[in-house]
């Protein structure tokens, strides 16, 4: 009886938030009980509940819980709990909704957007990343309509509050959830930004990839990469008993990939793709170390770039849900390496199979991403996507057709996967400014296209995530 009454009582907060929800804005803020406290605002909303405040200067800094479906098709079967982050300034100011994709960082900050638009900002952590996952997991309900729906909830619940206009952004996996909810639900926002977000439409045509990386930078520093690469795999046994020793010091396992030796041969082959995904190719090129290079200089800069810990049980482990969803909806880069063709012993080992618990099923849907693209392509209004030249995740990109309204796409000129508005030359920073502002129904007092906040070194530290590698 007790279980019983506890599934109601869940259930109850459910269907309040969605009949809330359901509601047109001007009604739901005419009903809003008006408090002065934002926090009590907040709290106020059905499914809301309170974690922590932290305090940051200008800004009230919440981290929240919200109650969601775990299956918006069918909300009566149970529900998670999923955090959030809400940076308020003012419930006059226009409102950034922002994803990275997978966990929300709980340090107070601000993406670009935001302080362009000197805005709000609301971050949210993906469904089923930890601890925003149902128990148990039913893996299947991970899909990127369900994660939109978390989305549109969540818009749903604070637009009574922040009734001003709403930008989607993110970046990388981010970009790409911001991307999503916009083809599913494209009118709940006013503008979307949506950063190095790759677009794989077709998960088994991945030639962009080597016709990136046959060209990408100079023919120097390719031949220079694919030299120390070979080397690696020349080094294998000394390396990779150095590998076992670090991951035994540090008790680290390789039950997934299924020894040091195979995740070392995954880490090898993702070298040149990290490189040109996280190093500043004016500086890193000259860095890359030369076949004759020590073990000890060769293992610190793998590590560098690459990262030894990203190879083991412990480092793919919250990481398993993107693994579940390059997989099955997203799709994952595949590019050859005819260079280290004849060095390796477990060809095909590096996809996403590889990354995830066995006793979790596995389906590709190819349906997914090419809807998505046709909508992007002949239905997107108000949308930004900003790449970098050097950033191999931009070989397969979001692309415009003649459908699309007041859209564009960018490149960094050398920009790496941490591109962004403010990197671009200054005519298209300019134009995405000034369509930014636009979009969120402000100006600069001055009429120019520039930031309306001053920069801030404590919020205004930029994030580059590290997106997992994967090859086939």
């Amino acid at each position: 009886m007790r279980k019983a009454t506890r599934w109601l009582l869940s259930l109850a907060v459910l269907i309040g938030t969605v009949g809330a929800g359901s509601a047109s804005a001007g009604a739901a803020t005419a009903a809003e009980p008006k408090t002065e406290d934002i926090k009590d605002r907040i709290l106020a909303i059905p499914g809301m509940s309170f974690i922590e405040e932290k305090p940051v200067d200008g800004y009230r800094y919440f981290v929240l819980n919200y109650t969601q479906p775990i299956d918006h098709r069918h909300p009566s079967k149970g529900t998670f709990q999923q955090r959030l982050t809400v940076l308020h300034k003012s419930v006059d100011r226009p409102t950034v909704f922002f994803t990275s994709g997978y966990n929300v960082n709980t340090t107070p900050s601000r993406s670009e957007p935001t302080k362009i638009i000197d805005g709000n900002q609301v971050s949210l952590e993906y469904r089923y990343f930890t601890p925003s996952r149902p128990a148990p997991a039913d893996w299947k309900k991970l899909d990127i309509r369900q994660a939109a729906n978390d989305q549109h909830r969540i818009f749903q619940a604070l637009h009574r509050i922040y009734g001003k206009n709403w930008i989607a952004t993110g970046g990388s996996k981010g970009g790409m959830t911001a991307t999503y909810y916009r083809r599913f639900f494209p009118h709940d926002m006013n503008g979307t930004v949506a950063y190095v977000a790759p677009n794989d439409v077709r998960n088994d045509e991945d030639s962009a990839y080597d016709r990136f990386f046959r060209n990408v930078g100079t023919a120097q520093c390719r031949a220079d990469l694919a030299a120390i690469e070979r080397e690696a795999l020349v080094r294998r046994g000394e390396m990779v008993g150095r590998f076992q020793d670090w991951a035994d010091k540090e008790k680290q396992t390789f039950e997934k990939v299924g020894s040091a030796d195979r995740a070392y041969e995954v880490m090898v082959t993702d070298l040149v793709f990290g490189f040109w995904q996280y190093q500043p190719a004016e500086t890193a090129c000259a860095e890359v170390p030369k076949p004759t290079v020590s073990t000890d200089d060769l293992w610190k800069w793998m590590d560098k770039v690459g990262g030894f810990d990203s190879y083991t049980d412990q480092g793919m482990e919250s990481y398993t849900p993107y693994y579940y969803q390059a997989g099955t909806q997203l799709g994952e880069p595949g590019y050859g390496y005819p260079q280290l063709a004849d060095l390796l012993k477990y060809p095909g080992i590096n996809n996403s199979r590889s990354f995830v618990p066995k006793d979790i099923p596995m389906r590709f849907d190819k349906r997914a991403m090419p809807d998505v693209d046709r909508w992007v392509r002949h239905h997107a209004d108000r949308m930004m996507f900003v790449n970098g030249q050097y950033d191999p995740w931009s070989s397969e990109h979001f692309e415009l057709g003649k459908g699309a309204r007041d859209s564009y796409v960018f490149t960094v000129p050398g920009g790496n996967h941490g591109s962004n508005i403010a990197k671009l030359k200054d005519a298209d920073r300019t134009k995405a400014t000034a369509e930014l502002l636009d979009w969120a129904g402000v100006q600069a007092p001055s009429g120019e296209a520039t930031p309306l906040a001053p920069y801030d070194k404590k919020l205004d530290k930029q994030e580059v995530r590290r997106m997992p590698m994967l090859r086939p």
